[in-house]
């Protein structure tokens, strides 16, 4: 079992008083994550997806929640989602069982993070849960041998289940893609065209690394810009994907509204894709590499709770730098090359305008950017 960055920021936060909530996409293991938190404990496990604890669990009263409870002073709603009016159900927990330890986890967040922002106001902690880390994955294995699989995470992602049956990551990947990719998308969100949102996930695929256009997008696909524009939002909110947007402050060139889009797990990207080759072997070769690193930085970014934000920045000169990071009004920006040649530098016009510093990221020295210190 990989031992997970959040445990230790969970752990700190178990006598809050207030509920603890994991989201993240399906089988990164946030069931296994609360279950190691509460590991020698006695706890009462509420499984969202059993459809008896649904019903219990669906707008009970504060003597029939006080029923369910019982004893236990740990308790642990698994597919929190699953369960209508779980918002106000987590708060009467919260504010009637003052003694009670709540822990939540939720699979997508549509209904989740819908049914409890506003019940939950200032009663909660909520984290995301991403695949494996890279630093998750080096602290497991070692540094030796987390340095030769680069190129196969580069291929086959981090999701556990591919991390732990090595030599059956591609059938591992097309079942996880199938069975549990859209599930929550076409259970929780209004899709009318299942067709498009295949097609425009493939598409998004094909452009990791590029500028999104909406409009092109909606002619690839055949569905009009509004209905390319509502899926992504959906894709985003399934942990599929998420954009980077342009940075711009002071230059009349700089592109400033378009966006890039990347796949959380980059194995996940090249299933659906079909594409399984060697890194030399594909012209994706730096689409490749930039998603993982960027990915790789979100998940740090997420667990070590950054403040910083993250952009890409380019010019309609196609001047371009691939990752601007702004922190406590600090600028640097980010080139990424799997073989940098020597001398590279960023465009001066990003430095200078920005007094930005600048860093090229390449398989040598790119632990310096996945692993924040």
């Amino acid at each position: 079992m990989y031992k997970r960055s959040l445990r230790k920021i969970i752990e700190t936060r178990i006598d809050s008083g207030k509920a603890i909530i994991v989201t993240g996409p399906r089988q990164v293991g946030k069931t296994t994550l609360i279950e190691s938190v509460l590991e020698g404990m006695d706890y009462l496990l509420l499984d969202g997806d059993d459809p008896k604890t649904r019903a219990l669990l669906t707008k009970p009263n504060t003597e029939q929640i006080r029923r369910i409870l019982g004893k236990n002073k740990y308790v642990f709603i698994d597919e929190a989602q699953r369960i209508e009016g779980i918002g106000l159900t987590m708060k009467i927990i919260t504010d009637r069982f003052r003694d009670v330890r709540l822990f939540a986890s939720g699979s997508s967040s549509f209904d989740l993070s819908n049914s409890i922002n506003e019940p939950l106001t200032g009663r909660k902690w909520e984290y995301r849960l991403f695949p494996v880390s890279w630093e998750e994955f080096e602290n497991h294995h070692g540094y030796l041998y987390a340095e030769k699989q680069l190129e196969n995470r580069l291929l086959y992602g981090f999701y556990p289940d591919v991390l732990n049956n090595p030599g059956d990551e591609v059938s591992i990947l097309k079942n996880l893609v199938n069975s549990y990719l859209y599930r929550d998308i076409l259970s929780y969100a209004d899709i009318r065209k299942p067709e498009v949102l295949d097609k425009l996930v493939q598409a998004l695929a094909l452009q990791v690394g590029n500028e999104v256009n909406y409009t092109e997008l909606a002619q690839t696909v055949n569905a009009d810009k509004n209905t390319v524009t509502k899926y992504i939002d959906i894709l985003q909110k399934g942990y599929i994907i998420f954009k980077l947007g342009s940075f711009s402050r002071n230059l009349r060139n700089e592109i400033k509204v378009n966006s890039k889009i990347y796949f959380y797990d980059i194995g996940v990207r090249n299933m659906v894709i079909g594409n399984f080759n060697q890194p030399d072997l594909r012209t994706d070769k730096g689409a490749l590499w930039e998603n993982f690193l960027i990915s790789e930085r979100v998940k740090q970014m997420e667990y070590r709770q950054s403040l910083s934000r993250i952009y890409f920045w380019r010019t309609k000169q196609q001047q371009e730098v691939d990752f601007v990071e702004e922190s406590a009004g600090n600028i640097t920006g980010y080139e990424f090359k799997w073989h940098a040649k020597p001398g590279l530098r960023l465009p001066r016009t990003f430095t200078t305008t920005y007094n930005a510093e600048s860093r090229v990221i390449d398989k040598e020295n790119f632990r310096e950017f996945v692993i924040i210190s």
